[in-house]
């Protein structure tokens, strides 16, 4: 019955009644009060129920005053009133007729009866039903009623306890019922406001609805009471505790997850509030370390873990997760992070186990895995959340391993001995005396190490059931049964990698699909988005490592079959996975995870851990595979990933041999081996397709599981099991003998389903198999151990079933089986040959389509394996080769002709396009018939050996088989020179059977060179050959080439018929230089970058023509040195002379072309063929003797001073011959002639080459001009002398004269700015140049020889001094070249193209000094006078005399001084014996002026000369009058007059010098050259008043001498004595006071002259002259300067004697 029916109505209106008169009785005595209310109570109702028809709605109006009655009743604290009150309360709600104030003084009363204890159930029941009723309480009310209930949940009565938690937990579920309802009501009314986010004012939302903010306000404050922080609206809580607070936290998470999603102030709540409290509670687990104590000072209340608190944290984490994943991206990557931590092995036990029952709940939802990965993982700077989780996941389980407390019920947590908790010991089946005792039921466990951890059943697969999460009631933490945490984290990790490969699969799958739906549709649409592919990798990269880390831990110490099974699975999907999302490093990891599982431990590994890192560096988007490796590292301990060490457990079901290098001992395969090695088979067979490079660890393993079970390869490759040959046998129980055909059959299967692979991964299967050949080949190397044929067997396996698409798999199988060839194990390079000789027959007789007829080009694929074959040296291969060409030549019937001839043709029809290695392939049979088949062919067939090695020569494909064949073309030289008689033979027998058919034919025999005899022929057609690759375009070809030919020409060239020899010189030798010469003139001056790659080319051959350049030096040298060595026998030749002149000829264009190299080349040539003597017939030996010593030769040329004769070994052989009367067999005397006109050609090639290398340019300076080098013109001037010696006898003067020229333009040259400081001396050093000295040295031989030779020969005497006078004047003005400008070397930039002239003032010096020296000789030579050399030398000595202080070196002039005071000392004497012939007349004008220009220079001293040099140059002037004084004055009468009139004048002059005004006071005395005036003025006088006059014109000359003296004095007296008035006080100039006192001196000097001289001796105008002096020095006594007077007292003091006349003869004066 409903309650508003009118019969519950009348029903409640009567109860109310009933109520009120009960309460009336009960109070009657002791509360009047209370029983008046009641009274009046019941009239209300009454009175209510008559008017009103909506009683209920008037009840509820009024309910305020309806409940009085029973509110005073509580108010009485009697325990019978309050209860009779309470119900009837209680009744009036559920009617639902209280209103809000009502409700409110209810709250109030109950409020009171709580905090004085009474009837507390019955309290919480009237608040329950007061809010689950009706919603008419709110705010306040509502949050004391909550208060309310929560203060009776901490009272002392356990049952009061916990009725306040039940109805607590009832009242919130109620708040937020009430919110969501509310929401619905609204749901279509209208839309939100938009919530204020972070709104700071906490006590009321504004934006939210009533019920709303109820809820908001009562989860607010439940955040703030976890928190410890006192409530906002929940006022009066009095305590409260953590583990309440979050379990009802959680409640509301947990059921309500949409208010939160929805209402932006609730999900601010979570985030502001829920997420920081959750951190902060975890502190505690966070820091704390188990056995460390708590240190740390955290403001939590709990310091160290606590269970309860901790693991509802961890479920409110779980809650958060789940449902607010979206919201909390950043909190969420907080959680997971300390859920990573908690599984730390220092958390304590029960902490470890919870958290690991959190992982677990993530683990089974795939998806929620998944956008871990996108929100972290992918991201740039986050935390890598899910790569941690599962790196957790591995580290938690191997630590469990590794830690001895990790879970063993010794642990801390249970007692030892173990009262382990029933549930563990039912979990595992009881291992009791059941299990022990009858072995039927092994408990299946893990065991590492000697750690054994049993395996519990703890969940369904693919849903987390937790254990320890539920235990709400424990406060202390449970012990944890040993093995738990181990198979909920075992369960977790398969789970994880189930959900993960499942949905990407799915995914992969579905996109697949769609594509293909979209190609049908329309075929040109855009691919899939990649989003998702990188979201699958990313998933992938993150959690491999950690994954494989611990599944091969677990994999090893699994000691159950199904346990085992579902780790081999997890690795299989997730390596397929890998493999299918192209993750090639991951992929490889899980297989070789497997692999190594698959393999007996402590097996050596090598081939695993190798192939694995090799391809790491091929991806390098991967993580590399040693990243997977250092996941395992814990706690300071390396763990490998596998290191089996668990044999104990496991079932042995095979011995057998290990294949490894090492000889080891046998190796045990167990049934897990097997198990895994039954995947990797079923891995390789269904998910061929993705393995890629994985093939190799694949096929690695297999082929050491195979060896040690021991298969052998049997006909076509099927491997079958068999016994080994040698050490102890397989042993394989009865078990593993069943299998065996098995995985035969398996294995076979597999390879034949290599047909279905695309040719990708085709090709990926055939390289594994290859590598791990080349493996096995490695291991075969050095040792007769049977070899692993695995590899080669599975490759023809694999060819023979694919032989349809052969041609993409061709090369690789063919190229490697060729390797395979050449193994030295015979064993394996049997197979090796079997395998490709099967394969090649097998293909060319399988049915192509279209046949092969009609496709060459697969028929040259089939064949060429056969024809690289020749490679192999194995005489067994070789066999296996010949018999294969034979059966297919059988069976194919390619005839291939079985003469030699068509056998070469075959080699030799190389061209350049065919390639390279067809060329190489090729070439080694070429090389094989050079070295083993030569002397089996037909000597016919040598001309086509020579024809084909040559054509190799010149292909242009690759250098070193060019190269290689030119030493080929050597070897083939050699054959033809040992076996010589032979071939002869031979050949003239073949050549007249030849003839005789020509003859028949009547017509001409046809054959190259064919007058020469047949041998020769063949040696002209090597010569030709090597001739043709002389002139190769590549340099290295050239060389070679040119090298051999020389060599062989030299070493054979005595087998030909002189005949032959005109072939060799004109059409091999002369031949070879014109092309040469012509290439080299026409070759290219770009510069070659650097050749192929990292070739560097020297800067001296970096362009065509310096290239060339050295080819050309390289032929020149050869046919020079030929011309030397084989003289004898080319003399006999009719055209000697004219071979003489053509390579004159090519000497001379080489000398003068315009490379350096090639230049200078040309004159060592020249030098060589210089040597020549006429040899000495009888013995080779002394030629090779030439060859050898010709670079001495060189040496010796150069080096060799002036006119030393030179050494050359063959003149030396016939000198020896001559001298002990050997009668050597010198050639007719006709011949002698011929060599002088030899002789005379070479003079005439050395004067074009000197001509015209020599003849300055004539362009202007703006014009490039080519200079010739210095070493080239020293190396000129050098050959001179050797060629002289040879021509000495008819050398002319006209021939002289050339000479001339050319030395003096070969001086001339300057040199370019970069090469001179190679070449001259630092500018302070006076040396000489080598040019210089060879020009001096070629003048030194010519005047030796002169001085030898005939009196005839004495008329180039001045010739000689006219040349060497030329080179003296370049002291002063060095010579020019051309118009080119040259620089002083000093000012010259290294690094400009500019020219230095050389420093000549040495070579001018040294030619000075040796014309000195030769004039010495020959100054009395008839020639040497008649051609006036000594005027010659004094006109050229006095440019520097006159230059003096301005010449360019100093000591020029000090050196053309002395040289001339030589000069004069020996040619004075014979001009003035030759003074009547007048053949020195003038000479002495020329003389005169030197004396002038040198001792009165017009070149003035530089300041920085020092007072001693001034002094010593002052002495040589000295010198000079003194010379004039002894040998000219005293023979005046010998001497032209005006010359010694000259010379007085100069005396004259010199003796009063005016000085110039540049010195110092200081200086002026040492300045005024006193000694050489005063040396003047003596000579002066003393031939002034000799008294021997012989001829009256030497008196006139005294005399002239002697008034132009006195009228100088006169002057200067004069003027100083005007000076001196017109200075007044200042004194006068020092110099001008100087030159008076030297006057004065001068004056007494003559007046002693005069005393002494004889009266008669002195001309009467002297005596007037020297009188009229004595008014002037009179006049001069005024001067005030001491030193003049001290003078002019002694110049007046001789006067004296003139105060009388002289007695005797004054009248005759005139005597």
């Amino acid at each position: 019955m409903s309650p508003s029916s009118p019969e519950a109505v009348k029903k409640l209106v009567e109860n109310m009644q009933a109520d009120l008169r009960s309460l009336s009785m009960e109070c009657k005595k002791k509360f009047p009060p209370v029983k008046e209310a009641a009274e009046s109570g019941i009239v209300k109702i009454k009175t209510i129920a008559a008017r009103n028809t909506d009683i209920l709605a008037a009840l509820k109006e009024n309910s305020s005053e309806v409940v009085q009655p029973f509110l005073m009743g509580c108010g009485t604290k009697e325990p019978k009133i309050t209860q009779l009150c309470l119900a009837a309360i209680q009744r009036l709600m559920s009617h639902e007729v209280v209103s809000e104030a009502a409700a409110g003084n209810i709250i109030n009363m109950l409020w009171q009866l709580m905090e004085n204890g009474l009837e507390e159930l019955k309290l919480l029941q009237t608040v329950l039903v007061l809010l689950t009723t009706n919603t008419i309480v709110h705010d306040e009310v509502l949050s004391k009623a909550i208060v309310l209930c929560f203060r009776l949940h901490f009272t002392k009565d356990n049952i009061t306890n916990n009725t306040a938690a039940a109805t607590v937990r009832q009242v919130v579920t109620v708040v937020f019922e009430r919110m969501v309802a509310e929401d619905e009501r609204f749901k279509g009314l209208m839309e939100e406001p938009p919530a204020v986010q972070g709104n700071s004012n906490r006590r009321s939302v504004s934006t939210l609805r009533p019920s709303a903010k109820d809820a908001y306000m009562l989860f607010q404050d439940l955040c703030q009471l976890v928190n410890a922080d006192a409530p906002y609206w929940l006022v009066g809580m009095t305590e409260m505790t953590r583990t309440f607070g979050l379990e009802l936290l959680e409640s509301v998470l947990n059921d309500f997850p949409e208010v939160f999603l929805q209402h932006q102030e609730f999900s601010f709540l979570l985030k502001e509030r829920v997420c920081p409290l959750v951190i902060k509670l975890f502190s505690p687990n966070i820091k704390f370390r188990q056995g460390c104590g708590s240190s740390s000072s955290s403001p939590a209340p709990v310091e160290k873990p606590y269970f309860p608190i901790c693991m509802r944290l961890l479920r409110v984490v779980s809650v958060l997760i789940k449902h607010f994943y979206s919201l909390l991206v950043t909190e969420c990557e907080i959680f997971l992070s300390l859920l990573v931590k908690f599984l730390d092995g220092e958390k304590p036990q029960w902490l470890r186990a919870v958290a690991v029952e959190s992982v677990h709940r993530l683990c089974v939802q795939p998806h929620l895995l998944r956008s871990f990965c996108q929100s972290y993982d992918m991201k740039q700077h986050s935390t890598k959340v899910f790569r941690d989780i599962v790196n957790a996941l591995g580290s938690f389980i191997q630590s469990l391993f590794i830690l001895p407390s990790a879970g063993n019920s010794s642990s801390s947590s249970t007692p030892a001995g173990g009262s382990v908790s029933a549930s563990q010991g039912s979990a595992q089946g009881g291992p009791g005396s059941g299990g022990a005792g009858g072995g039927l039921i092994t408990q299946a466990a893990f065991e590492y190490r000697g750690t054994w951890i049993p395996l519990m059943n703890v969940s369904v697969q693919g849903s987390a059931k937790a254990t320890y999460l539920e235990m709400l009631d424990k406060v202390e933490p449970p012990s944890i049964p040993e093995g738990y945490a181990m198979s909920v984290a075992f369960s977790a990790l398969l789970d994880l990698v189930r959900g993960i490969t499942s949905m990407i699969e799915r995914e992969i799958s579905k996109q697949e699909q769609e594509a293909a739906m979209r190609e049908e549709a329309e075929p040109a649409s855009p691919p899939q988005d990649p989003m998702a592919h990188e979201v699958w990798e990313e998933m992938v990269n993150a959690c491999w490592c950690g994954l494989l880390a611990a599944l091969s831990l677990l994999l090893d110490a699994s000691t159950d079959e199904s346990a085992t099974e579902n780790i081999l699975k997890a690795e299989l999907s997730m390596a397929s996975l890998c493999g299918r999302l192209g993750l090639v490093t991951p992929r490889d990891a899980f297989i070789t995870a497997i692999c190594k599982a698959s393999l007996p431990p402590h097996y050596a590994l090598t081939i695993l851990s190798t192939a694995n890192l090799s391809n790491k560096d091929r991806f390098d988007e991967q993580r590399s595979f040693s990243l997977c490796i250092s996941v395992y590292s814990i706690q300071g301990q390396s763990v490998q990933m596998v290191s089996p060490s668990s044999e104990s457990h496991q079932q042995v079901v095979a011995v057998g041999q290990p294949l490894t290098a090492q000889p080891q001992g046998t190796v045990v395969l167990t049934a897990k081996n097997i198990q895994c090695m039954r995947t990797l088979l079923n891995l390789a067979h269904c998910h061929g397709a993705y393995l890629g490079t994985s093939w190799q660890l694949v096929l690695a393993t297999l082929q050491h599981l195979v060896w040690i079970l021991g298969l052998k390869p049997s006909v076509g490759g099927v491997l079958k099991p068999g016994r080994a040959v040698e050490g102890p046998s397989t042993v394989l129980t009865t078990a593993v003998m069943t299998d065996l055909p098995v995985i035969s059959n398996i294995l076979s299967k597999l390879f034949e389903s290599s047909q279905y692979l695309d040719d990708v991964s085709l090709h990926h299967l055939i390289n594994a198999l290859c590598s791990l050949s080349m493996e096995a080949m490695e291991m075969a190397y050095g040792n007769n151990k049977e070899p692993s044929l695995f590899a080669v067997a599975k490759l023809l396996e694999t060819g023979l079933v694919n032989m349809d698409r052969i041609e993409i798999l061709w090369r690789p199988l063919t190229a490697h089986l060729l390797e395979v060839c050449q193994h030295p194990n015979a064993r394996m390079r049997e197979w090796g040959a079997e395998a490709i000789t099967s394969l090649i027959k097998a293909g060319l007789s399988f049915k192509h389509e279209p046949p092969l007829s009609k496709n060459q080009r697969l028929q040259l694929l089939l064949l060429n394996p056969l024809k690289e074959l020749s490679n192999v040296l194995h005489a067994d291969i070789r066999q296996k080769q010949l018999e294969c060409v034979l059966q297919i030549l059988q069976n194919q019937g390619d005839s291939l002709g079985p003469g030699w001839p068509l056998v070469l043709g075959v080699i030799g029809a190389i061209r350049n396009d065919q390639g390279e290695s067809l060329i190489r392939t090729a070439f080694q049979c070429l090389q094989l018939v050079v070295t083993d088949f030569l002397p089996t062919m037909p000597c016919m067939c040598l001309q086509i050996v020579v024809d084909v090695a040559g054509s190799f020569g010149l292909q242009n494909q690759e250098l070193n088989i060019s190269l290689t064949s030119i030493g080929l073309l050597w070897n083939i030289s050699d054959y033809f020179f040992q076996r010589g008689e032979a071939i002869t033979e031979e050949l003239e027998r073949e050549e007249a059977v030849l003839l005789k058919q020509a003859q028949d034919k009547g017509e001409p025999l046809n054959r190259p060179f064919h007058p020469a005899p047949p041998f020769d022929c063949l040696w002209l057609c090597l010569y030709a050959k090597l001739g043709e690759l002389c002139v190769d375009p590549r340099p290295a070809v050239r060389k070679s080439a040119g090298q051999t030919m020389f060599s062989t020409i030299a070493a054979h060239g005595t087998l030909l018929q002189p005949p032959t020899w005109n072939i060799v010189v004109w059409k091999v030798l002369f031949h070879l230089l014109d092309c040469v010469r012509k290439s080299s003139s026409t070759a290219d001056k770009e510069k070659i970058e650097s050749g192929g790659g990292n070739i560097l080319i020297h800067h001296s051959r970096d362009t065509a023509e310096k290239q060339w350049a050295e080819t050309w030096v390289l032929t020149l040298a050869g046919v020079a040195r030929i011309f030397n060595t084989r003289r004898y026998l080319l003399q006999q030749l009719g055209d000697f002379f004219k071979a003489w002149e053509v390579l004159l000829d090519h000497i001379q264009s080489a000398a003068l072309s315009k490379n350096n190299e090639v230049s200078l080349a040309a004159l060592k040539s020249f030098q060589e063929i210089l040597q020549l003597v006429t040899p000495i017939k009888d013995t080779d030996k002394l030629d090779a003797l030439a060859m050898d010593v010709s670079p001495v030769l060189m040496e010796s040329l150069q080096v060799s001073g002036p006119g030393r004769p030179l050494v050359r070994s063959d003149s030396l052989a016939e000198r020896l011959a001559q001298r002990y009367g050997a009668q050597a067999s010198l050639p007719p005397p006709g011949e002698e002639l011929d060599d002088s006109a030899l002789w005379w050609s070479a003079w005439n090639t050395w004067y074009r080459i000197g001509t015209e290398c020599t003849r300055p340019p004539s362009g202007g300076a703006d014009k490039l001009v080519f200079v010739p080098s210095q070493p080239f013109l020293t190396a000129l001037i050098q050959i001179f002398p050797a060629l002289y010696q040879h021509i000495a006898g008819g050398f002319s003067m006209e021939d002289l004269k050339k000479l001339g020229v050319i030395l003096y333009g070969a001086v001339s040259v300057p040199i370019s700015s970069d090469t001179s400081p190679f070449i001259l001396p630092s500018y302070t050093e006076a040396v000489l140049t080598s040019l210089q000295e060879a020009v001096l040295t070629a003048l030194d031989v010519l005047q030796k020889a002169i001085c030898v030779g005939s009196e005839n020969l004495q008329v180039m005497y001045p010739a000689i001094f006219e040349q060497l006078l030329l080179f003296v004047e370049f002291s002063c003005k060095p010579p020019q070249y051309g118009k080119m400008e040259t620089k002083h070397v000093a000012n010259a930039k290294y690094n400009q193209a500019e020219w230095v002239a050389l420093n000549y003032v040495p070579f001018a010096e040294r030619s000075l000094e040796v014309v000195v020296d030769l004039y010495h000789k020959t100054a009395c030579h008839k020639a040497v006078i008649n051609e006036k050399v000594l005027q010659n030398i004094i006109k050229t000595l006095r440019i520097p005399l006159g230059l003096k202080y301005a010449c360019p070196a100093e000591s020029t002039w000090k050196l053309a001084v002395s040289s001339l005071l030589k000069v004069l000392s020996i040619g004075l004497p014979v001009a003035r014996q030759q003074a009547s012939s007048g053949k020195f007349d003038t000479m002495w004008p020329e003389l005169a002026n030197a004396f002038e220009d040198f001792l009165f220079t017009k070149s003035t001293p530089p300041d920085n000369l020092s007072i001693q040099e001034f002094q010593r140059n002052e002495a040589v002037d000295v010198e000079v009058v003194q010379l004039i004084s002894t040998e000219i004055l005293p023979f005046a009468n010998f001497i032209p007059k005006e010359f010694v009139g000259r010379i007085m004048s100069m005396l004259n002059k010199g003796s009063i010098h005016s000085q110039s005004s540049s010195f110092t006071e200081a200086e002026m005395d040492i300045r005024m050259r006193e000694e050489f005036s005063k040396v003047c003025f003596e000579t002066l006088l003393q031939f002034s008043f000799s008294n021997k006059v012989s001829t009256p014109q030497e008196g006139y000359i005294s005399r002239m001498a002697l008034s132009v003296l006195l009228q100088r004095a006169q002057d200067v007296l004069r003027r100083y004595v005007e000076d001196q008035r017109l200075s007044g006080r200042c004194p006068l100039p020092r110099q001008q006071v100087t030159e008076i006192i030297f006057v004065l001196k001068a004056i007494s000097t003559l007046m002693d002259s005069l005393k002494k001289t004889q009266p008669e001796n002195v001309d009467v105008n002297v005596w007037a002259q020297v009188i009229a002096l004595y008014p002037t020095l009179v006049e001069c006594i005024t001067c005030s300067s001491p030193e003049v007077s001290s003078a002019l007292k002694d110049a007046l003091g001789p006067f004296k004697d003139f105060m009388q006349p002289p007695v005797s003869k004054v009248q005759n004066g005139e005597s």
